[in-house]
C-alpha cells in the first residue's frame, strides 16, 4: 500500500458520507478522482486488505435476533460446511479455529426460532457433530479504528 492507500483506509473507517454519491464526496475530500478512489478500493479488496465495506446496524434495535455459533465439523467436511454456512444471508462472520469447536460464525435472523431452524438445517447439511448456539447476554460494542 502506498501513502494514498493508507490515507483512504484511515478515512473510510468512520463517518462514511451518507449521500447519494458517497465515493464522489470522499474523492473530493482526498483530492483525487472518483474513478481512482473506486479502483484503489477494488484493488484493496481483491488483495484481501479490505474484507468488507458497508454499514453496521444494531440488529436487535431493528427487531432481529442474533447469536454466536460454535460448530464441531470434521476436518474433511470444513470446506463444504463453510460454503453451506456462508450461503445464509444472516451470516456476518465465519472463522475456522484450531480447536474442538473449529468453525465459529455469527448469525442474524428474524427470531430466535428462525435461528434454531437455520442451525438445524446447517447441522443436517454439513455433518457438524455439535453446534453450540451462544446468544449474547450482554452487549459490548467497541469502535475500533486502525491507524494505517
Amino acid at each position: 500500500m502506498d501513502k494514498l492507500d493508507k490515507l483512504i483506509m484511515n478515512r473510510i473507517q468512520g463517518d462514511f458520507p451518507l449521500t447519494g454519491q458517497p465515493y464522489k464526496q470522499l474523492a473530493q475530500e482526498l483530492n483525487i478522482a472518483e474513478d481512482e478512489l473506486l479502483t484503489r478500493l477494488r484493488v484493496l479488496k481483491e488483495r484481501g486488505i479490505i474484507r468488507r465495506l458497508g454499514a453496521v446496524f444494531d440488529s436487535k434495535k431493528l427487531g432481529f435476533s442474533s447469536t454466536l455459533v460454535a460448530a464441531q465439523v470434521p476436518e474433511e467436511k470444513i470446506d463444504k460446511a463453510v460454503a453451506v454456512i456462508n450461503a445464509y444471508p444472516g451470516v456476518t462472520h465465519n472463522y475456522q479455529r484450531a480447536a474442538e469447536y473449529n468453525v465459529w460464525f455469527t448469525l442474524i435472523a428474524e427470531s430466535q426460532e428462525r435461528i434454531e431452524q437455520i442451525l438445524q438445517e446447517i447441522s443436517d447439511k454439513t455433518g457438524a457433530q455439535k453446534i453450540l448456539n451462544l446468544p449474547a447476554v450482554s452487549f459490548y460494542k467497541i469502535k475500533v479504528n486502525f491507524n494505517v
